[in-house]
């Protein structure tokens, strides 16, 4: 017997808000399987307004709002029995963010979780992660955020250790990573790697997605880091006007593009790492995943 129920994530990102709709197929005797069935993002940019001015400015709340009443009528749309909404760095950081949810809960009917970078690679763990990954072998994952980017190490198919750091696309378009944070991270990088002998990256986020997109490549083929640098080269070489005109980058992609392939190259540089793979899994998909196996907790609509 099958059956299809829709399960949903909310993912309140610093540079982008996600609605992730997916099919949960059950069919007996067989695996259960996870099908993305519709994708909505919406690029609020709050890191723009908390990285900067500490709180979540009055357009971006009335944007906020907006969003997700449109949202909860899209899941009611579609049917959509679980669901769950996650914040994470910009929200977590903004001295008005818990103002925010309570007048989303109020006004739109969603309940949001602001979850800490730990729990937010957590979550992401919980996607089919395994079943991208060759089990002899070492990687670094790197979820690039526009807050914060957070750093796993893979060896022999385990997570050996994991960190969340206040590095991402926003902080650095606002120029608002120290030398030191870069260092740390220098550091911790080299500290987890050196004990392997080769590492592979592992890259997840909307920027990698793109450039992966653009490179043509199978899925499954890594990207070279002669690939990418040359790339990184060639997006700095135009202006920001240039990269939406000729190059057909949206607009809110455009400026970040370049900050994120900063710390995806860094990542390489410091690991030793050849090649990066692109397996297109992110926060909601985690969120999905946790929520059929009760790893979180969910609401129902």
């Amino acid at each position: 017997m099958l059956s299809i129920k829709k399960y949903a994530a909310i993912d309140i990102g610093s540079n982008a808000v996600r609605l992730l709709i997916s099919n949960i197929i059950e069919q007996k005797g067989k695996p259960v399987q996870f099908k993305k069935n519709s994708l909505v993002r919406v690029p609020i940019r709050l890191g723009a307004d908390v990285f900067v001015h500490n709180r979540i400015s009055k357009e971006n709340t009335q944007r906020m709002l907006d969003t997700m009443l449109a949202f909860k009528l899209l899941m009611k749309s579609h049917k959509v029995v679980k669901y769950k909404a996650c914040a994470t760095s910009a929200m977590r950081e903004s001295k008005n963010g818990r103002q925010v949810v309570d007048l989303i809960a109020q006004n739109c009917d969603i309940n949001i979780d602001i979850i800490d970078g730990e729990e937010e690679a957590a979550i992401i763990a919980a996607t089919d992660l395994n079943t991208y990954i060759d089990k002899g072998k070492t990687y670094l994952y790197v979820d690039v955020g526009g807050g914060s980017t957070e750093f796993t190490v893979i060896h022999d198919g385990n997570q050996v250790c994991s960190r969340s750091f206040k590095i991402g696309t926003v902080r650095l378009l606002n120029d608002m990573v120290s030398k030191e944070t870069w260092n740390e991270l220098q550091t911790w990088i080299a500290e987890n790697t050196k004990h392997y002998d080769k590492i592979s990256l592992l890259g997840s986020g909307g920027n990698i997605n793109k450039i992966f997109k653009i490179s043509g490549k199978a899925m499954g083929k890594p990207l070279s880091y002669f690939y990418l640098t040359s790339y990184y080269d060639q997006l700095q070489s135009y202006s920001y006007e240039e990269r939406i005109t000729e190059l057909n980058l949206n607009q809110d992609r455009a400026d970040v593009i370049i900050p994120a392939m900063r710390i995806y190259l860094s990542a390489m540089k410091w690991s030793g790492s050849k090649d990066i793979y692109v397996p297109k899994i992110g926060l909601a998909d985690g969120v999905i995943k946790s929520i059929y196996y009760d790893t979180v907790s969910s609401n129902t609509q």
